[in-house]
């Protein structure tokens, strides 16, 4: 490609982003804190997340905030098309012409240039870059390995509460309290998408289309595109609830379990689902034990899954998954893990950073004695095996506070859990 052409490229694409930055309304984003201090000095930050969550505007506002001079170029572009590694130092060559003391790079969707991986280990040594993708593998597997670790990783995922309220809000005042309520009730029956605000439930459904389509059928090169649509149909419908291998092998008569492994595989790559692990001590338990699957983004329980009934309970339990794995990007030690006794009492989230940090059931519907009675017992039997008495209860606006065998349970509100 000529020089000339792939400027005019970068200077539209600039433009266009600085429209949207000056037309729509930005939301800001939990982590540009916690990642300014990476880009101090040469470095790579890698910002990883679901298409259409916001990477590139967060990539912009993170530059922005560095008050860095920075050139920016977005690869998911149909004139792009074709680019091959070669062609990258052209596009070097092209931010030096219009940046010439561009100190920060944003390569926005790079994955799709193949043998990108050294070209960006390259310009680490002098430059601070900002990469993202949608596709945890490329990003994370093949760079890792190119940059022998010398790269920060932070996952992106939709909106949460709090940035949609764009802070945490005063939760002593009944004013506030009642209008986030009512935000609440909106993001509960939504998504946490970014145009979802704009588009509502159709850009949903678009996203999970082409998540499904580009970002798995196409990558992948999937022969049996029927046999994957209907399980990731099926793993979405069934967000919050548990699988294995073995079980989803006979419903879609796929014969070789590793098929469905690498299908699963492919659909956490394309940050289109979430597996938990089942808590053990025995790593080799915890591997063959039954996983939990969940949406990366609860407007695909809302809009894409197949219900004959609303579960509120389950739709709760993946916006609290969603919400610690957002914690988890801030604190990379954090582990997040489900836990199953032997007479399947089960706690929803262990919270692990070293030692078991706390215990979270969620329990939509806390005037049901016997669903109250079972949550507890499971909370309860599980602060004993794991040595924790950090114990709470989320619920959907029930709030106390009660000892029980000398444990103390905290019940919250998820929405005031969302908020803080």
């Amino acid at each position: 490609m000529q020089i000339d052409f792939l400027k005019r490229i970068i200077n539209e694409q600039r433009q266009e982003m600085e429209k949207t930055l000056r037309d729509e309304e930005i939301v800001d984003r939990e982590g540009a804190g916690y990642l300014e201090r990476f880009l101090k000095h040469p470095n790579i930050v890698v910002i990883l997340g679901p298409r259409r969550s916001g990477k590139s505007i967060f990539s912009q506002l993170l530059a922005r905030q560095t008050k860095e001079n920075f050139a920016y170029i977005n690869f998911d572009d149909e004139r792009l098309i074709g680019l091959k590694s070669e062609d990258l130092n052209k596009i070097l060559e092209a931010f030096y012409q219009l940046y010439d003391d561009a100190e920060l790079l944003i390569l926005d969707e790079i994955q799709n240039v193949a043998g990108w991986e050294l070209f960006a280990s390259r310009l680490r040594r002098t430059r601070k870059v900002i990469i993202t993708g949608s596709n945890s593998r490329l990003l994370s597997g093949e760079l890792a390995t190119a940059l022998t670790g010398r790269h920060i990783d932070f996952t992106l995922l939709p909106f949460s509460f709090r940035e949609i309220l764009g802070g945490k809000p005063d939760l002593f005042l009944t004013k506030e309290i009642a209008a986030l309520r009512e935000s609440w009730d909106g993001y509960f029956k939504g998504s946490g998408f970014p145009e979802f605000r704009k588009f509502n439930s159709p850009i949903v459904t678009g996203i999970y289309e082409d998540i499904i389509a580009k970002d798995c059928i196409r990558r992948y090169e999937i022969k049996h595109k029927k046999s994957f649509r209907e399980l990731a149909n099926y793993l979405v419908s069934n967000f919050s609830c548990e699988f294995t291998y073995s079980k989803l092998s006979h419903i879609f008569a796929i014969k070789d379990v590793h098929t469905i492994k690498n299908y699963i595989r492919y659909l956490e790559e394309a940050f289109l689902i979430l597996v938990l692990e089942r808590f053990s001590p025995k790593l080799k338990q915890q591997f063959i034990a039954p996983k939990k699957v969940y949406a990366i983004d609860h407007g695909f329980c809302n809009f894409v899954s197949f219900r004959l009934s609303a579960n509120m309970g389950r739709l709760m339990e993946n916006i609290v998954c969603l919400e610690l794995m957002r914690k988890k990007a801030l604190n990379p030690r954090t582990e997040i893990y489900y836990w199953k006794s032997h007479q399947r009492e089960e706690v929803d989230f262990v919270v692990k950073e070293g030692h078991v940090k706390s215990l979270i059931q969620v329990c939509y519907d806390t005037q049901d004695l016997d669903t109250k009675t079972r949550e507890v017992k499971a909370l309860l039997k599980a602060s004993e095996e794991l040595y924790c008495d950090n114990l709470l209860v989320l619920t959907a606006d029930f709030e106390s506070q009660e000892k029980l065998g000398g444990k103390v349970i905290k019940y919250e509100p998820l929405w005031k859990f969302l908020a803080r």
